[in-house]
């Protein structure tokens, strides 16, 4: 059985959430379990023989080793001049000691800065000529770098980079975590060991601000946090503030969180491989974070650090609440219908907007139709969005998500909030699908959804479109219907399916009063038939209903569009059906008649 670190079972004492002196009991008794795990690190890193002020080149060996003469002044120069951390070890193959088969003899300046900045004030003893590596730094042992240093000397071939992490105990108690990745480069008859610690690139850090994820590493021996460039965005902290420890955190959350900080972190010193809670902080934001945690163990040693990576989660919380809030309303209302009817035209007014007047503007004109499934007053995962981009483009997409409901609406909603963000990259099509794609298959297994991505380029009447296993459009053009051909090599997987599916696009030229349909599968699908057979209804509809052209007029394409939605779907709608049908509208003649 694993041992309790706080000795206090799984749960901190205290009373009600909102009482002041249950509150500082649970910090009490945070504070407790992490100063008796700084307490077990200590005793384990001097069990292992951790350098310290009395030992680093002070024990066995008094006096420098004959082989261990010092670099020259000239070499001295050279290695000050490297900008990475590098000590000079010099192999004693015939050294009886193990620990004293490698000798320290030099280092260079970055090294010693490297120290000054990292180790605590007399932490180490002072360096004051060759010794046994080992020697002075007994824990490095347990990493990787005698493995490295023997095979470099061995084969003369330069080794790493590897991660290697070891403590050193400081004063005071405290033990200080050194992590690095470390390489071993032959020179002669030395070895240069130099090591760095790795950097965060732009991108990562970008990424990580957008998304509103960060990490950190607080360290259990000496109380060190160790954070992400987006730590602070996450937690909302000003600018310049120090990273919080653990104990700091439980001061900035609320009781209910404390209790879940708490839980998170004892679990981990059981052993537990990962730990989670959601933490809401204290402040006029209500800010919500979510945290995952892992421990960092010691070889053969008690965790000393925890690594966690944290989330802020407070849109998604709020969404998630408030969907469910609806949900259940409309739950406990159920039998009054025409309250759920209500709230069901609410919520499809909300997720399927109008069209913006600018459309028009841009030899436009837009309509859609949304037809419920009969059998339930519920909204599906149809969706669609037109949109000016700043190029002057627009953005013509429809899609389906998978299945009714509150899973269908959130991950409908993802999907086209998604797109009118990433459409003002200006990216192509084929890209803007293919990140879609992304957000589907991070959400889950089940969110899976089908969608037509265009965009449109009044100034060449040009439509260009991919598929993510949705229905080919349709174009009416001259009261003649057709449907489009799909893209080269064929429509792509449905968004969700594949992470690194690629999409192609096809080029469609339009003209004055050519009309392209978009449409949902609610539309044309029937039990018992194929696509094939779908499809040429839905071309004969629309063909009895455009017969002699879709007279001018938004309204004129709107009564159209009903029209062929009412004739396809009948009053007893078997899915979802939407509709999105737009126009392409000659600028002349539309000035011509003074609209």
């Amino acid at each position: 059985m694993a041992e309790d670190p706080a000795g206090s079972g799984a749960s901190p004492p205290g009373a009600a959430p909102g009482d002041d002196a249950a509150r500082l009991r649970r910090l009490q008794a945070l504070e407790l379990l992490l100063t008796e795990q700084r307490f077990r690190i200590g005793r384990h890193v001097s069990a292992c023989g951790g350098a310290g002020p009395d030992r680093g080149g002070t024990g066995r060996h008094t006096l420098p080793h004959p082989a261990a003469a010092p670099v020259g002044r000239d070499v001295q120069s050279l290695l000050d001049a490297l900008p990475v951390p590098v000590t000079v070890i010099r192999p004693l193959p015939g050294a009886r000691d193990p620990r004293d088969r490698f000798l320290y003899v030099a280092q260079n300046r970055a090294a010693r800065e490297y120290g000054a900045r990292v180790l605590p004030p007399g932490g180490l003893a002072a360096w004051s000529g060759p010794v046994p590596l080992f020697e002075r730094f007994p824990t490095l042992a347990g990493t990787a770098v005698p493995r490295l240093l023997d095979a470099a000397h061995r084969t003369g071939e330069p080794q790493g980079p590897e991660a290697a992490e070891w403590p050193l105990p400081g004063p005071d108690g405290l033990t200080v975590r050194v992590s690095s990745e470390v390489r071993v480069t032959p020179s002669d008859d030395l070895l240069l060991l130099s090591w760095e610690r790795g950097r965060e690139s732009l991108m990562a850090q970008e990424a990580q601000r957008l998304v509103g994820v960060c990490w950190a590493e607080w360290s259990l021996g000496d109380g060190a946090v160790e954070v992400s460039s987006g730590f602070g965005h996450v937690l909302g902290a000003a600018d310049g503030e120090p990273p919080p420890g653990l104990l700091e955190l439980g001061r900035r959350v609320t009781p209910q969180s404390l209790d879940a900080l708490y839980r998170a972190v004892h679990d981990i010193l059981l052993s537990a491989p990962v730990a989670e809670c959601d933490l809401r902080l204290t402040g006029p934001d209500d800010r919500i974070v979510h945290l995952v945690a892992e421990p960092v163990r010691l070889a053969s040693g008690p965790v000393w650090a925890v690594r966690a990576v944290l989330h802020d989660a407070t849109s998604d919380r709020r969404s998630h609440a408030l969907a469910e809030r609806a949900t259940r309303e409309a739950q406990a209302q159920r039998e009054r219908a025409d309250t759920v009817a209500e709230v069901a035209e609410r919520l499809r007014d909300a997720v399927l907007p109008g069209f913006p007047a600018e459309l028009a503007r841009h030899g436009v004109e837009a309509v859609a139709v949304y037809r419920p499934e009969a059998r339930a007053a519920r909204v599906g995962g149809d969706w669609y969005k037109t949109r000016v981009l700043p190029s002057g483009k627009l953005l013509v997409a429809l899609g389906d998500a998978r299945g009714h409901g509150l899973a269908a609406v959130t991950l409908m909603a993802k999907l086209r909030y998604a797109l009118a963000g990433l459409a003002y990259t200006g990216e192509l099509v084929e890209r803007l699908t293919g990140w879609l794609n992304a957000v589907a298959c991070d959400d889950g297994e089940e969110s899976t959804a089908t969608a037509v991505i265009a965009r449109y380029h009044p100034d060449r009447r040009l439509l260009r479109w991919t598929c993510a296993g949705h229905p080919a459009p349709v174009l009416v053009r001259d009261g003649e219907p057709r449907l489009l051909d799909p893209p080269p090599g064929g429509p792509g997987m449905p968004l969700g399916v594949l992470p690194e599916e690629t999409y192609t696009a096809a080029e469609t030229p339009l003209r004055p009063g050519d009309v392209v349909l978009l449409y949902s599968d609610g539309l044309i699908e029937r039990r018992g038939s194929d696509l094939d057979q779908d499809s040429a209804r839905l071309l004969r509809a629309v063909a009895r209903g455009a017969a002699g052209g879709v007279p001018p007029g938004r309204d004129a394409l709107g009564t159209f569009v009903r029209d062929l939605v009412d004739g396809l779907t009948g009053p007893h709608a078997e899915d979802d059906a939407t509709v999105l049908a737009f126009r392409v509208v000659d600028p002349d003649a539309r000035e011509g008649k003074g609209g």
